[in-house]
């Protein structure tokens, strides 16, 4: 089975490719042996720059649920996910991550991550985009508020 998710991927990311949509990245979201949805990658069509596949994958798989999480599917990508395709995957809580290239693989062919993972191990105030802390008497307030509700959702 995994084999044929892996050939959808490739195939819709080539089609991606041919079709001027985007780069070359495409994932299916599987639920019990059956494709639940598909995205590629859309960033330049849709002056996007969260529109990854899986990103895209994954929104139309939870609006078809109608749920935030993915629990118990699988996602099939063309190519190891981005730290921010990787993020989405863990926040919509899926099983298991299938890919074919690899980010080694990506950055070869000119889409490399690998500056973000070094950002990553930067303190916040070393980093190219300085990130700046700013503290004031509301600073928790939306905490609080999401404290006090009855009836949350947990994340």
């Amino acid at each position: 089975m995994r084999d044929q998710w892996i050939d959808r991927v490739i195939e819709l990311a080539i089609e991606n490719v041919r079709s001027g949509q985007g780069g070359p990245f495409a994932s299916v979201v599987v639920r019990d042996g059956a494709v639940l949805a598909e995205g590629a990658n859309s960033v330049t069509a849709t002056n996007d720059p969260c529109a990854h596949a899986e990103i895209v994958a994954i929104r139309r798989a939870c609006q078809k649920l109608g749920s935030f999480e993915l629990r118990g599917c699988e996602i099939y990508s063309s190519c190891e996910p981005c730290p921010m395709c990787l993020g989405a995957i863990y926040w919509a809580r899926l099983a298991r991550i299938y890919f074919a290239a690899s980010k080694e693989d990506a950055s070869k062919a000119g889409f490399d991550d690998s500056f973000i993972y070094q950002e990553f191990r930067r303190r916040r105030d070393q980093r190219k985009i300085p990130m700046v802390r700013v503290m004031n008497h509301k600073s928790l307030d939306a905490f609080r508020t999401w404290d006090e509700q009855p009836n949350k959702v947990p994340y």
